[in-house]
């Protein structure tokens, strides 16, 4: 596997190897993000599910966004680090956790959604698209078609 990035929890039980550079880097101030990620929003990196090797054993959480649709937080068994989420509304995808990429360097934010609930103790990066609640179906799907 020719490796785009690649990355671990804080224990290295879990490990993952991408075979493509991500399709898009985002930042979420949601408030199920805000509460999953211990601070004012994560940042997620989306790549296709085929180009990603998973090794080690996850946990998941499920719970529905506020959009209706079902998203699955998975995370370290022992450490608790968050690794990544999957959304139903977008099959084929998953969307790391940018904390346990292990290549920072090659993740830069393009955009940020439910800039609404933003909090004053992280304020949304102003130089990015941003969205007040979750990103436009047309724009996901324009990113998403990334190779």
């Amino acid at each position: 596997m020719t490796v785009g990035f690649s990355g671990s929890c804080l224990c290295g039980a879990v490990t993952f190897e991408s075979e493509m550079e991500p399709m898009a880097v985002g930042h979420c101030h949601c408030e199920d993000c805000r509460k999953s990620s211990g601070t004012g929003h994560c940042t997620h990196v989306a790549v296709r599910e085929d180009a990603l090797s998973l090794n080690g054993s996850v946990t998941a959480f499920e719970k529905p966004a506020d959009s209706g649709n079902l998203v699955s937080r998975h995370f370290c068994g022992t450490c608790g680090s968050p690794v990544y989420s999957t959304n139903a509304a977008r099959p084929g995808n998953i969307f790391l956790r940018a904390s346990v990429v292990d290549q920072p360097e090659k993740l830069e934010a393009q955009l940020v959604v439910w800039t609404k609930r933003a909090t004053a103790f992280d304020p949304v990066d102003k130089k990015l698209m941003g969205f007040e609640a979750e990103i436009p179906p047309e724009v996901m799907a324009e990113m998403m078609a990334a190779e």
